[in-house]
């Protein structure tokens, strides 16, 4: 590795370090139930399943709308998995069926079977579907997960899945302690590390060769199958691990919310998963955890006091009342959308030397004036 790779590694891990750093400190320090770490925390859960999504769509070329069903088969998996056995047999919860899960599992264990879940559910749903191109791949994603939506509330499932139920009372983010201890874990923090790890993941995977098989896929599939790559095993290998870390941000979600029912995972969390990855820019990943944030700060934070008659210091409440922040906002994703046509990154990533490159520019006009 030569000295200036070495370099742009240091200075991007402490970036990464001091974000991590400035987080925990945050949580520490303020109150917990500042508006700021409802933001952070559904931000990175939201940075995830965009980056999964890029994973299928950017890299790979494939146009799936399945997002939505793949964090529904996750939730519910963490859910049912790491429920008390006590909980499960006092009705408390499974109030008209009789819970057929015997045990409970830890955290960790609950957020890796939630991943395993949603990719069988891919490998099964991909062996039809991924012969599909296009607009067609798109519907037949789509129609699958209302198909596997409407299962999950049947009542014939309902032992298993509470029907049309709530599930509660698992382990979520209120419940996570440090290991042998009864000291709670940051929840914010932990949010962040479990997103974190599986982003850098998905990096790794994507700079390997499989990544670059993904991209020959999605620029050219004739040229990448002359060159003598397996179109369907590749494709089936992207679908599967994007549903994989889907399954895994559906699990941090359920965390997060409290409770999961299949009704919060319709079809419109697809769209704004999608609408996230378009406005980051398809094949970036910076870009995609960049307008996580933002689409979250917007739509759940700097633009709540339209719909409650303030506004920056502004009294008007015969103009701003409900549902003015949907329009506000919907006006800011398409200014977003018609001056950056490719998206906030485009197809490139946040890099040290062209952000600092960025900044001499600017400062050199500003002595030139």
């Amino acid at each position: 590795m030569d000295r200036e790779k070495r370099n742009h590694l240091i200075r991007l891990f402490v970036a990464i370090a001091a974000v991590y750093g400035l987080v925990l400190v945050l949580e520490l320090t303020m109150r917990p139930t500042h508006m700021l770490f409802t933001v952070l925390k559904k931000g990175a859960i939201y940075s995830l399943v965009a980056v999964s999504m890029n994973l299928l769509n950017g890299f790979t070329g494939l146009f799936s709308l399945g997002q939505a069903g793949f964090m529904l088969v996750g939730a519910y998996t963490y859910a049912i998995f790491t429920m008390p056995v006590e909980v499960k047999a006092s009705e408390r919860v499974y109030k008209y069926y009789d819970c057929i899960v015997g045990f409970d599992t830890g955290v960790f264990v609950g957020l890796l079977a939630a991943g395993l879940a949603a990719a069988l559910f891919a490998f099964l749903i991909g062996l039809p579907v991924l012969r599909l191109k296009s607009d067609y791949l798109a519907i037949a994603t789509l129609g699958f997960a209302e198909i596997i939506r409407a299962v999950f509330q049947w009542d014939v499932l309902g032992p298993l899945t509470n029907g049309a139920n709530l599930l509660r009372e698992f382990k979520d983010l209120s419940r996570i302690t440090f290991p042998f201890t009864d000291i709670p874990v940051p929840q914010t923090f932990f949010v962040f590390v479990v997103c974190g790890i599986c982003i850098l993941l998905i990096v790794l995977l994507i700079n390997s060769s499989f990544g670059r098989a993904f991209k020959a896929i999605r620029d050219d599939e004739t040229a990448a199958e002359a060159m003598g790559i397996n179109l369907f095993m590749h494709k089936e290998l992207s679908f599967v691990i994007s549903s994989f870390f889907a399954g895994v941000s559906g699990a941090l979600l359920a965390m997060f919310q409290y409770t999961v029912q299949a009704q919060q995972f319709r079809s419109m969390l697809t769209y704004e998963i999608l609408l996230i990855v378009v406005i980051g820019g398809i094949g970036s990943i910076s870009g995609s955890c960049i307008a996580s944030f933002l689409y979250i700060a917007l739509s759940e934070w700097w633009l709540r006091g339209l719909d409650m008659g303030t506004f920056l210091g502004i009294h008007a409440e015969h103009i701003f009342r409900s549902g003015f922040r949907r329009l506000a906002f919907s006006v800011i994703i398409m200014l977003i959308v018609l001056f950056f046509s490719r998206g906030i990154m485009g197809d490139k990533e946040l890099s040290w030397a062209r952000t600092s490159a960025r900044l001499r520019r600017i400062f050199r006009k500003k002595e030139a004036v």
